[in-house]
């Protein structure tokens, strides 16, 4: 095959490699913002021109032959080494711009990230956000995104990452509910109460306690707890500690509201709780030598706009 042939066959390579990426026609259509006709097409005429099959159809999914992944394994670095050439070159341009995909805890973004979002894309009208709301881990470079908003312990040493600000866990409850079953005065208490908490395993959930003001050397107070409601979302705990349902364990920057209004009120504030929810919110990205200007511009945003925290 001649020179010219082999040029006229460079994005349909990329298209195999965002195939192989992402395991299926309808995915990899999605990543690319094509018809799953137009990538099943360009397969098509790629294994024409090479003469082999390079992908093996099931009805779920598909994987490479021994040829396909042989021509994604040899060409990756190339079409990396494009991308951010290609990176370089459009942040050349004074102003930050095009799309920057985020994903977020569901929580966070709606009641935090939201308004300092709006207040970036009024300040950088040529970046559009795609913003993906899920609670559960992504896969950053598999799934395609720039960048990451998570409240951890500590950010992953095989990622990039900065510290927007840190974060708390905190029990609150609404007042009527304390009226009705007393307010407990040290975290033994909570075994008479009804605790709503965040799901995290099968196994009995234990909060884990430290006084504010323990001498060095305190040991950890840990507790385990009961409740009539589990839920793996932290507004769904704060709406029904709202609703006078019992004690919920909620990062504070979904309890931040609400304490501030009255509605909620901070049980056991002597003492801190470990193990909860992150300590830490950071913006995390896949390592690459070169950071875009949008992503740059955006984590100097989210920092200065979360640079108070969430106390009440």
């Amino acid at each position: 095959m001649d020179a010219q042939k082999i040029t006229a066959l460079w994005s349909h390579l990329h298209w195999l490699s965002v195939l192989a990426q992402q395991g299926s026609y309808t995915a990899a259509a999605a990543r690319l913002g094509v018809s799953k006709a137009a990538v099943s097409q360009r397969i098509a005429e790629l294994e024409r021109a090479a003469r082999v099959p390079l992908v093996q159809r099931t009805t779920r999914s598909v994987r490479l032959t021994e040829a396909g992944q042989r021509l994604v394994d040899d060409t990756r670095a190339s079409f990396e080494q494009i991308a951010q050439t290609f990176e370089q070159v459009r942040d050349l341009a004074e102003q930050p711009s095009g799309l920057l995909r985020l994903t977020a805890p569901v929580a966070l973004a709606r009641q935090q990230l939201m308004p300092l979002l709006t207040g970036f894309l009024r300040l950088h009208p040529q970046v559009r956000i795609e913003l993906d709301m899920a609670d559960r881990l992504r896969s950053l470079a598999t799934e395609g995104f720039d960048l990451a908003i998570r409240h951890t312990e500590r950010a992953p040493d095989t990622h990039v990452a900065w510290t927007l600000c840190d974060t708390a866990s905190v029990l609150v409850a609404a007042k009527a509910c304390l009226r009705r079953t007393g307010t407990p005065k040290s975290p033994a208490d909570l075994q008479q109460h009804n605790c709503l908490h965040y799901p995290r395993s099968q196994d009995t959930p234990v909060w884990s306690f430290t006084p504010v003001k323990a001498a060095k050397g305190h040991e950890t107070v840990n507790v385990p707890v009961r409740g009539n409601l589990a839920a793996n979302n932290s507004e769904a705990l704060r709406e029904a500690a709202l609703a006078g349902a019992g004690i919920a364990l909620l990062p504070d920057f979904s309890a931040q509201d609400a304490l501030r209004k009255g509605q909620l009120v901070q049980v056991l504030p002597d003492w801190r709780v470990d193990g909860g929810f992150g300590r830490h919110l950071f913006a995390i990205r896949p390592y690459t030598p070169h950071v875009p200007r949008a992503v740059s511009a955006l984590v100097a945003h989210l920092r200065d706009g979360l640079a108070g925290g969430f106390a009440p």
